[in-house]
């Protein structure tokens, strides 16, 4: 079973993150409490919520040698055991009700090459930087909850 393994937020830009067991995901915002997820003027909501693999972000920070905790990425939920779709569109659950929409690619920033040097670069195949991703339908979540493609 493909699960969430790890929730974070930031409430403002290179603001400390953090970890948490739960959140609420908002409809057409994101994590409630995260900057990204706050919904502002002219704003749609695609880029509400940041997904990242699990196994995207060992293998990258080992490609560089880099020892980072994936709450330094800057992503809110950590995913195990599900190869995200990379493609906008695609729908995935989360839990008994969440539902959230794949919008774009989240290229990794200059930031992350401030983190460690060759970061940025490890992280820029695949979509190993992770998803943004739209609120459809919000709800709780809790690291442990299942995540699932939807079917169309």
């Amino acid at each position: 079973m493909a699960r969430i393994a790890g929730i974070a937020r930031h409430d403002r830009p290179f603001g400390p993150v953090e970890v948490l067991d739960s959140a609420q995901l908002i409809e057409g915002q994101g994590v409630a409490g995260d900057f990204r997820g706050t919904l502002k003027a002219g704003s749609d909501g695609r880029r509400g919520v940041v997904l990242l693999e699990a196994a995207d972000w060992t293998e990258a920070t080992a490609e560089c040698g880099a020892e980072l905790p994936w709450w330094e990425r800057r992503a809110n939920l950590l995913v195990e055991g599900l190869d995200l779709p990379q493609q906008p569109g695609a729908k995935l659950g989360i839990g008994t009700g969440v539902l959230v929409e794949i919008t774009q690619e989240c290229a990794p920033c200059e930031r992350m090459e401030a983190l460690h040097p060759g970061l940025r670069q490890a992280l820029t195949p695949d979509w190993r930087a992770g998803a943004r991703a739209r609120v459809l339908r919000g709800g709780s979540v809790a690291v442990g909850d299942e995540i699932r493609i939807e079917l169309q």
